[in-house]
């Protein structure tokens, strides 16, 4: 199996299906699109059934998006409890990964996912106040029930959906409790993150969409080195 990805420091899409492969060690390769650079539309189109990242590819077959990509490898390999095994907390985890796939736009907008970066008081805490309450009232309650450190005990993909989440709160340096906090230091430490994280540091690229500093207009497109 092979995943399309993008940049590692910017593509939080990317980064969830990658982190249940990489750490229920299902043996595949990867191949970095770089995001932003020219005709990298233009390669996308050859690529992916939707013009964008991840997709993964089994053969002949290519899957776009991200729990799609999820769901076809836990199928395959229903052994991994990549969700968990209890059908009730299989249920709520895919609920929770649900609301993320379709939730949470004011922190995806307003804090894009920088894993190099550090940018204390960079974000309104206004502008993404409701989304930060939904986060410690759903976080708070899934760690009060499995006791932790994961949203379920032991890593599932639910946590790799809110693991870009994590880095946001890292990154920003946003107001969160100390149980959101804890839950924010295991993303961090789980091996699998730390690779891609070891990754993403190293890599040259610069994506003016994705730097907040550029949004919030403080520098010129294409001025960051």
């Amino acid at each position: 199996m092979k995943l399309l990805i993008g940049n590692r420091n910017y593509s939080s899409w990317s980064l969830r299906p990658w982190l249940v492969l990489k750490h229920f060690e299902i043996p595949f390769s990867d191949e970095v699109v770089q995001l932003g650079a020219e005709g990298f539309r233009e390669y996308l189109a050859t690529r992916s059934p939707t013009g964008r990242v991840p997709v993964l590819f089994d053969g002949d077959l290519a899957v776009p998006e991200t729990i799609a990509i999820i769901e076809y490898v836990a199928d395959l390999h229903p052994g991994k409890a990549i969700w968990p095994l209890d059908i009730q907390q299989r249920a709520l985890a895919r609920a929770a990964a649900a609301e993320m796939h379709a939730g949470f736009a004011a922190l995806r907008s307003h804090a894009p996912m920088n894993l190099r970066a550090s940018h204390p008081g960079k974000v309104s805490v206004d502008s993404i106040a409701r989304d930060l309450h939904r986060l410690e009232t759903l976080w708070g309650d899934l760690l009060a029930r499995s006791g932790g450190p994961y949203l379920f005990g032991a890593f599932t993909a639910a946590d790799a959906m809110f693991a870009p989440v994590a880095t946001r709160i890292r990154t920003y340096a946003l107001p969160v409790s100390d149980v959101v906090a804890a839950y924010v230091e295991a993303i961090y430490g789980l091996p699998a993150f730390q690779d891609w994280l070891a990754q993403a540091l190293k890599e040259p690229w610069i994506v003016d969409d994705d730097e907040i500093d550029v949004i919030q207009g403080r520098v010129k497109p294409g001025t960051l080195a």
